[in-house]
Parts: structure tokens; C-alpha cells; sequence
């Protein structure tokens, strides 16, 4: 399928029917209003087709190339009509489930998460356990019905919203570290599941913890092997750092090109507008070179960490460029605009945080990518 033909049919779909995708507030709106627009832009891709492309026939999809999602989610996210990372949520558990699921249960589930009509959240942060988190304790013990789940999560995003969750937990000893980690997913409703959401600094309860008590689940819904959850963890990461990272960017440059358009008077606009361009456009061509690594069915690993360094720093370059050449604006400023430059310049803080610290991932680049030693 040819992309430029296929973005051709999207956006003139998109102003075709611009009113029925644009949302209902202004501004950033609230935490229900977000959710309740992402689900309606699903939806509405879903119902016209355009939510398929670029995923297998086998889970409802109509084919074609990866490359084809991030264009979709792409137009999507640089038309404002979704919170970029909530749309993005899709592009790292649907090829999960794919990936690790048994053909009848991915194709019963991912059409749901396609459409909107589900949406799942990631057990994988703990108290204890954030970026260490083959340190995880929350633990899973057999019975002769399947599995019993106990312990918590912490940072799981949009929990409190979600049907289903892909959880990993412990079924080995402690000691075993990711050699004793099991992937699952289960229902939320689930007897046992407390829910406690967490405000964030913008006040949004983006985040909960999760308490699990005597969960009981099916092994049916088992994702690979006992003991293999590591596997599915480390193939769901580098997912989150290709096609979502490419929805992140587009989201950036849209933010990027309101400060241009917005004409800063101010004597270090140019320079600093430059420099924010510059860190944009080196995030954007190394995540068009993992897009199309991905594009060829090739196995994505510890290089991803080099997207997640970049994506952080353009994030955080952006936004502290925009609180600088608009004194005052987040800091008093009371309108919808105003805050919703308040609420993701707070978010942006978290870019080094959230998805693997970015002292982590540089661990990682010196260890795994230029064999600089173990650390000491």
C-alpha cells in the first residue's frame, strides 16, 4: 500500500468530517473528557476503515505496513484531536497480544482495543520495582484452577478507566529476577482488584496504584511461557518506542509550530526555537529509522534506549522553550490555553522519568551498545 496515497485518503477524510472528530471543550479539557474523545476518534477510525490499516487480517486488520499506523496516529495527534500518549497506549499492547497470545484470543481482543471499545492498562511498576523492575514482587502462585495473584502496581496508567490490564508478576524466587517473571492479562472487574488513582502534579489522576488480593485468573490467559514474562516485557518496550514514539514527535513539532505561530518578541526566539528544532528533528530521524527497522519485521532491543534518550530531551527542550518565550503564560495565565501549556509542561518534566529513567537507559547504551563495562 502506498503511504502518500493512503495519508492522501486520511486527511481529506479528516476535514471531510472534521466536526465529527473535533472535540467538544477547549483546551486540554479533563481526564474524562480526553478519554471520552479518544474513544470517539477510535471509533469513528474504526467504522471508516482507517483504524485497520497496518494491522494483520488475522486480529481485523486489513494488512500493510507498520509504517502505515504511524501515519495514521501521526495526522491524528498533530490535529489535536487526541492526547498523544493515550492514543499511543494502543501501539505497544495490541502487538503484544499478537505477539504472545493464542490467534483466537488476539483476534477476539485487539479489534476491541482497535475500535475503542476497551481499554487496557499496564501492570508493570511497583513501589519497589520502577526501573529495576525485574525487582518485582507482585507474585502469582498456581492452584489447580490457574493462578492466584497478590501484591500491587503503582504508575498504571489510566487504571481506574480500564477493562483489562497486562500484568507481570512473580512466580519464581525472589532471586530469580527476570528469570522468574510471568505475563498475564485479566479482567479489571476481577473480585480482588482495588483501584486507588494517584493526581499528578497537574491534578489529573492519570495514574493509580493497584492492590491485588486473592486474584484469582485462568491460565488461559497466561501470555507465553511461565517464567517468559521478561520476554514479553522487553518485546512490548521497544513498541513503545517506535510507532509511539512517532505520534510523541508529531505531537511536539504541533506544539513547536504554535510558538512559531504565536511570534514570540523576544531577542533569543530564533536561537531558541533552533535549538528545540534541532533536538525534534534528531528525534525524528532516529525514529523513522526504527519505524522502518520495525517495518521489516526486525527485532527491536536494547538500541531503542538511544529513542527514549532523544524523545525526553526534545520533550522537555520544547516546553521549557515555550515557558521561557511566554513569561507568565503557565505560571498565572487562566484561560484553556494557558493550561494547557500548564499541564503538559508539568507532564514534560516526567519525560525522563516514565517508560526507564534516562540515567537507565544510558546504563544501557554504555553496557549493551558500546560495551563499556559493567557498571562498577
Amino acid at each position: 500500500m502506498d503511504i502518500a496515497a493512503c495519508r492522501l485518503r486520511l486527511t481529506d477524510h479528516l476535514d471531510e468530517f472534521a466536526d465529527e472528530y473535533a472535540p467538544t471543550f477547549q483546551g486540554a479539557g479533563t481526564l474524562t473528557q480526553q478519554l471520552e474523545q479518544l474513544s470517539k476518534v477510535k471509533a469513528l477510525l474504526w467504522e471508516h476503515g482507517f483504524a485497520q490499516w497496518g494491522w494483520p487480517e488475522r486480529v481485523g486488520g486489513n494488512g500493510g505496513p507498520a509504517m502505515l499506523r504511524a501515519m495514521v496516529g501521526e495526522e491524528i495527534v498533530a490535529r489535536d484531536l487526541v492526547v498523544a500518549g493515550f492514543f499511543s497506549m494502543t501501539e505497544t499492547l495490541a502487538p503484544t497480544l499478537i505477539e504472545f497470545a493464542s490467534p483466537d484470543v488476539a483476534a477476539r481482543f485487539v479489534p476491541r482495543i482497535l475500535s475503542g471499545s476497551e481499554m487496557w492498562c499496564q501492570g508493570f511498576s511497583e513501589p519497589n520495582a520502577g526501573s529495576d523492575l525485574a525487582s518485582l514482587s507482585c507474585r502469582a502462585v498456581p492452584d489447580e484452577d490457574g493462578w492466584v495473584i497478590n501484591g500491587q502496581k503503582l504508575w498504571t496508567s489510566l487504571s481506574q478507566f480500564s477493562q483489562r490490564c497486562l500484568l507481570l508478576a512473580r512466580t519464581g524466587t525472589p532471586e530469580s529476577r527476570h528469570r522468574g517473571i510471568t505475563a498475564f492479562f485479566l479482567d479489571m472487574d476481577t473480585p480482588g482488584i482495588t483501584v486507588r488513582p494517584v493526581a499528578i502534579m497537574s491534578g489529573n489522576a492519570e495514574f493509580a496504584e493497584v492492590f491485588f488480593d486473592d486474584v484469582a485468573v485462568p491460565d488461559a490467559r497466561r501470555l507465553g511461557e511461565v517464567d517468559g514474562g521478561w520476554s514479553v516485557a522487553m518485546t512490548l518496550l521497544p513498541f513503545e518506542r517506535s510507532t509511539a514514539f512517532w505520534h510523541r514527535t508529531a505531537f511536539l513539532w504541533s506544539r513547536l509550530d504554535r510558538i512559531v505561530a504565536d511570534d514570540p518578541k523576544d531577542d533569543r526566539a530564533a536561537y531558541l526555537i533552533g535549538e528545540a528544532f534541532t533536538a525534534l528533528h534528531a528525534l525524528r530521524s532516529r525514529s523513522l529509522a526504527t519505524l522502518q527497522r520495525l517495518d521489516r519485521g526486525e527485532t527491536l532491543g536494547p538500541e531503542t534506549s538511544i529513542d527514549k534518550v532523544l524523545m525526553a530531551t526534545a520533550e522537555q527542550k520544547v516546553f521549557d522553550v515555550a515557558r521561557t518565550l511566554f513569561p507568565g503564560l503557565m505560571e498565572t495565565g487562566d484561560d484553556a490555553d494557558a493550561q494547557q501549556w500548564r499541564d503538559e509542561f508539568l507532564y514534560s518534566r516526567a519525560a525522563t522519568i516514565y517508560g526507564g529513567t534516562g540515567e537507565i537507559q544510558r546504563n544501557i547504551i554504555a553496557r549493551r551498545l558500546l560495551d563499556l563495562g559493567d557498571e562498577r
